[in-house]
C-alpha cells in the first residue's frame, strides 16, 4: 500500500502508530507480536464499522521489516484520557461518554467469526510461557464453562485512552482483544483497567477510579438496572478478566497481586 512511515504519534503495549499518508495512519505491531493478532483486529474493525459502530475506516495492511501494520483513517482529535487529564472534561463526563459507547456496543450483534471468551482464553493459554500457573489455567476454563458465556460484542479495553474525541463525536480504537461474551465481561475489563491498572500509571490515581465510578453509574441508568445488579453480574467474570491481563503481560509488576486476586475469586466461586 502506498505510503511511508512518518512521525510517531502514539504507542501502546503491543503496537505503535505512525503517520502514513494524508488522512491515514499505520498501526504497526511490535516485533514478535503474531500477525494473527493484527489480522484479527482488521476483521473486527471492518465488521463493527459495517455495523455502524464509530471506528476508523481500514484502508489496508502492510508489512514493514517483518512487522504487521494496519493502515487506518487518521482521526482528528485528542483522546478522552488526555481531555480528562487536562480537566477539559470532568470525570463524570468521561464516564458518561464511555458508558454510552458501551451500551451501543452491547446492543450490537457480535460479527461472524468473532472468538468466544473461551476460545480466546484457550488460544492465550496455548501460547502462555508460564505467566499463569497451570492450576489457575484449568480452573479458569472450568469457571468459563459454568458461567453464561453470552453472545454479544465485547471490546475488552473501553478505556479513555482508546476513545478519540473527533469533531463528529467519540470514536473507539484498538480492537485487538475484542471477543464474544456478555456485557458483564466487557464492564469487568473496564473496572479492572480503571480501578487497578490505571491508578498505577496515572498522575492522579483518583482520576481513573472516578471515571470508572461515573461510567458504571451512567451505564446502569441507560441499561435500566441497579448498581448492585451490575456489581453482582461482573463479579464472577473478574477472575477471567485478571487472567487475560496476566496473559497479556500488560502489567508485569502487578502479576503477583493479580494472581492472588484470581485465586481468591476462584475460591469464592466454589
Amino acid at each position: 500500500m502506498r505510503g511511508s512511515l512518518g512521525e510517531k504519534i502514539g504507542e501502546g503495549a503491543f503496537s505503535e502508530a505512525y503517520a502514513w499518508a494524508p488522512g491515514q495512519v499505520v498501526k504497526l505491531f511490535r516485533s514478535g507480536v503474531s500477525h494473527l493478532l493484527g489480522r484479527h483486529e482488521v476483521r473486527m474493525i471492518r465488521a463493527v464499522h459495517a455495523a455502524g459502530i464509530p471506528v476508523p475506516a481500514v484502508f489496508g495492511e502492510v508489512t514493514l521489516d517483518g512487522r504487521f501494520g494496519i493502515v487506518l483513517e487518521r482521526l482528528d482529535g485528542p483522546t478522552l484520557w488526555h481531555l480528562s487529564r487536562t480537566g477539559a472534561v470532568t470525570f463524570e463526563q468521561a464516564g458518561a461518554i464511555i458508558a454510552a459507547l458501551a451500551v451501543s456496543l452491547h446492543k450490537t450483534s457480535a460479527p461472524p467469526g468473532l472468538l468466544s471468551m473461551r476460545a480466546y482464553m484457550e488460544s492465550e493459554l496455548r501460547h502462555d510461557d508460564g505467566k499463569v500457573p497451570k492450576h489457575i489455567a484449568t480452573d479458569i476454563l472450568t469457571l468459563i464453562d459454568r458461567l453464561p458465556t453470552g453472545d454479544g460484542l465485547c471490546h475488552c479495553d473501553l478505556s479513555p485512552g482508546n476513545v478519540i474525541m473527533t469533531p463528529e463525536g467519540p470514536k473507539l480504537v484498538d480492537w485487538t482483544f475484542a471477543m464474544r461474551g456478555p456485557a458483564a465481561l466487557d464492564l469487568g475489563f473496564l473496572h479492572v483497567i480503571l480501578s487497578k491498572l490505571g491508578p498505577e500509571i496515572a498522575d492522579n490515581p483518583e482520576r481513573p477510579r472516578a471515571t470508572n465510578a461515573a461510567a458504571q453509574s451512567e451505564y446502569v441508568r441507560l441499561a435500566g438496572m441497579s448498581l448492585a445488579e451490575l456489581t453482582a453480574a461482573m463479579e464472577p467474570y473478574l477472575p477471567i478478566v485478571r487472567t487475560f491481563v496476566v496473559l497479556g503481560n500488560v502489567a508485569p509488576a502487578l502479576r503477583e497481586q493479580l494472581i492472588q486476586r484470581i485465586e481468591a475469586g476462584l475460591r469464592s466461586g466454589d
